[in-house]
């Protein structure tokens, strides 16, 4: 693993996870989502990782055209990262689900390295009452609901982004099997170092989120990958910080965001995404690590510029 002498904050504004009715502050406009991601910026992510949603329902959306509604703004008022997904929403086609990312031509983009259940059908029980028709059956759903990253899929991604507009990827890792998947692709030659790997844990589905899990990620990543890669982790739901902070003091990176938890901590509802973005920043200071900048992020991970999107 490469250690950085400064760590990279990543922040996860809105997501495809969460709805609505789980928390008024979850982002959903793309007014929302612009001063969420800006704000968070400010507070100290280097990299703001982005979905788009339905403005009048909330309901994730893989068109271009909502994500043109915030990303030329965001990128007027601050220098950070731009990191658009292709995981896109539960349920949308690998067609949908880059659609944007083709479109926009960013810096960085989020990239599954393989196929996973994906369940969030427990969150139900904490709804007492949904705003909106969809969000009970897009949870329930995945208690019969499989992620789609085949080799062919993960292949297309890194052929259309990385070798016709230069993106780089944030390849999220659910499980030990991931790392291996990225492995093959690196063997082949369609990935280059340096590789931002986030490993993912506390998804029903993907490895669990124990710190043994976390250590046995690193020692199979440090296995495969050397010292060409960067860890950087994000730990679902209430097991955001203390997860991230490991990752930070292993030398690792760390992912926080209302995507990921809505929590702020124990008992407590996250206001905004840059209320997670301070704390885990207050956490970083504390523990004597630095903090990088968005341009000491794009020297380490190797970035193609802002200057060379298409928004």
């Amino acid at each position: 693993m490469r250690k950085a002498d400064k760590v990279i904050i990543t922040c996860a504004v809105t997501g495809s996870i969460h709805t609505p009715s789980m928390s008024e502050h979850l982002p959903i406009t793309p007014q929302q989502i612009q001063d969420e991601a800006v704000a968070a910026a400010e507070a100290g992510a280097a990299m703001l990782h982005l979905h788009a949603r339905d403005p009048e329902t909330g309901q994730p959306s893989a068109d271009p055209a909502l994500f043109m509604q915030f990303l030329p703004q965001i990128r007027q008022r601050t220098d950070a990262i731009v990191n658009i997904t292709t995981g896109g929403g539960l349920g949308m086609s690998l067609d949908d689900r880059i659609a944007a990312a083709r479109q926009v031509q960013p810096e960085v983009a989020s990239l599954n390295m393989g196929s996973i259940n994906f369940g969030i059908f427990e969150a139900v029980n904490a709804v007492d009452q949904f705003k909106y028709d969809w969000e009970r059956p897009y949870l329930e759903n995945t208690r019969d609901f499989v992620l789609k990253n085949t080799f062919h899929d993960i292949e297309r991604v890194v052929r259309e982004l990385g070798e016709e507009y230069g993106t780089r990827f944030e390849f999220e890792c659910y499980d030990v099997g991931h790392l291996y998947n990225l492995a093959y692709f690196v063997e082949k030659g369609l990935i280059k170092p340096p590789f931002f790997v986030q490993c993912i844990f506390g998804i029903l589905g993907g490895i669990g989120p124990d710190p043994e899990n976390l250590m046995h990620m690193k020692a199979t990543a440090d296995r495969l990958f050397g010292d060409d890669y960067y860890l950087s982790v994000l730990g679902a739901g209430r097991h955001q910080m203390r997860f991230v902070a490991m990752s930070a003091l292993l030398g690792g990176n760390v992912r926080v965001g209302l995507e990921d938890s809505l929590s702020l901590g124990k008992g407590v509802k996250a206001k905004s995404n840059a209320e997670q973005v301070a704390k885990i920043r207050r956490i970083m200071e504390e523990l004597s690590l630095e903090v990088a900048t968005p341009a000491e992020a794009r020297a380490m991970m190797q970035l193609k510029g802002g200057d060379r999107v298409n928004f």
